[in-house]
Formats: structure tokens, C-alpha cells, sequence
């Protein structure tokens, strides 16, 4: 039994959809980061920046018998598509291109879509250059994409990838607040757009997205708010 620490954001839903699309058997713990539960010692000890998602894994324990964890997204991934042998090319060719684009969402896609979010959405004080400049790497790294999609049918070739479960999350979030900004460079992305599509229609992809369930969900919200950023107060060790 894998155990998934978790939350309704892209990073989290790529730990769901990979646990959906392998079929592995697994339960979810909400930990509900707009009230920072992400600070709880507790869960500090299995994820050490206070990030979500994180995995313990039942099958795999350490010398004190404890499951050992796994955190980090792309670690999760990669983690358990070797663990079922699925959605990670054993061909070191075909491998290194599936690789190379789960880090490319990992050092550049996530971090620009979360940055050009917060600044618009979320900063205390609007910066209009803050704004621009992460909306133009955002549409600048949506380009990227299509491009490569215009060349294959997913990220790493022609099979479907952890590489595309990694980066639809993503790019789903980015060109849905892109496309009242900028509709007709989104309408100029026809092969990303079909991609989003594509993926978007698999049954592990639309059951993964609802993880949690809304029922989990308000649990979470029913809790007490956690010392920590999130909740105003410090970081826990």
C-alpha cells in the first residue's frame, strides 16, 4: 500500500494521475497547504521543505522498519514508474528524451507557471514587471512544447510518458489563465492544444485531478490552522 500526502495543485495531481494510470493500490492524507498542515513536524519529517506530494511506500521500509519516503514530484515519479516498469523507456535513447522533459517541467515550466501565478494572483503588491516577465517566459515555455508536440505525439515520443503526466498538470493551468490574456497566441498552439486534449480524456488523467476528493478536502478545512508561512507564523524544523 503506497500512502500519498497531497493536495488539488499540478505538483500534487502528478503524483494521483501516475498512482491512477499504474493502478497501484493507495490512500490519500489531504494536507491542506492554504492553512500550512505542509508545516506540521509531523509531515516535516517526511517532506523537508514542507512541500507537497510525498509518498510512503508500505513495500519499502527502512532499518527501523518505517516506510521509507519519497518526496519530491519528479522523484515520485520516477520512483514509481520503476517500481511497476511502466511509463519510463528502459532504452536509453527514448529514456534520456523522457527525462529530459520531465526536467524540463521540474526546472522551468513549474517554477515560471507557480512564479507568473503568484505574481498576478496572489502578491501582496501588484508588480507589473514581475507579471510580464513571468507570463512571457510562461508563453515562451507553452511554445517550447508545441513545438515538440508538433514533432511527436507526447513529450518523449511516440508513447505516452511520465514526461506528459509531469508536464500536462502544467501546462493544463497555464493556458487556462492564459487564454483570456493571450487567446491568439493559446489558438496558435494547435499540437499543445490537442496534446491537453488527448491527455486530458484518459480515465486515470480525470480520476487523478479530483485527488483529494472534495469530501477529503473539507476535512482539511475543518482543521486548526498550522504555525508556519503559510499560516503566519515561522518554519518549523
Amino acid at each position: 500500500m503506497i500512502n500519498l500526502y497531497s493536495w488539488s495543485t499540478p505538483n500534487g495531481q502528478k503524483a494521483s494521475i501516475m498512482l491512477e494510470e499504474l493502478g497501484l493500490d493507495y490512500c490519500v492524507t489531504a494536507i491542506n497547504i492554504g492553512k500550512g498542515e505542509q508545516h506540521h513536524p509531523e509531515y516535516r519529517r517526511i517532506s523537508p521543505n514542507g512541500k507537497i506530494p510525498v509518498i510512503t511506500d508500505q513495500e519499502l521500509q527502512d532499518e527501523s522498519g518505517e516506510p521509507v519516503r519519497i518526496f519530491e514530484s519528479g522523484n515520485i515519479l520516477i520512483y514509481l514508474a520503476e517500481k511497476s516498469g511502466r511509463l519510463l523507456p528502459s532504452r536509453w535513447e527514448e529514456r534520456a528524451e523522457v527525462l529530459a522533459w520531465l526536467f524540463f517541467q521540474i526546472g522551468h515550466l513549474g517554477p515560471m507557471v507557480g512564479q507568473w501565478h503568484w505574481f498576478d494572483d496572489s502578491a501582496p503588491a501588484e508588480s507589473e514587471l514581475a507579471i510580464k516577465r513571468y507570463r512571457e517566459e510562461t508563453l515562451h515555455l507553452l511554445e517550447v512544447l508545441n513545438g515538440r508536440l508538433g514533432e511527436a505525439p507526447y513529450l518523449g515520443g511516440a508513447e505516452y510518458s511520465i514526461a506528459d503526466i509531469a508536464n500536462f498538470t502544467w501546462a493544463k493551468a497555464a493556458v487556462e489563465q492564459m487564454k483570456d490574456e493571450e487567446p491568439d497566441a493559446i489558438a496558435a498552439l494547435e499540437p499543445l492544444r490537442d496534446w491537453l486534449k488527448r491527455v486530458g480524456a484518459r480515465p486515470a488523467v480525470q480520476r487523478g485531478l479530483n485527488v483529494p476528493s472534495e469530501e477529503q478536502k473539507q476535512r482539511a478545512a475543518e482543521a486548526e490552522r498550522i504555525p508556519g508561512p503559510a499560516g503566519g507564523g515561522t518554519v518549523l524544523p
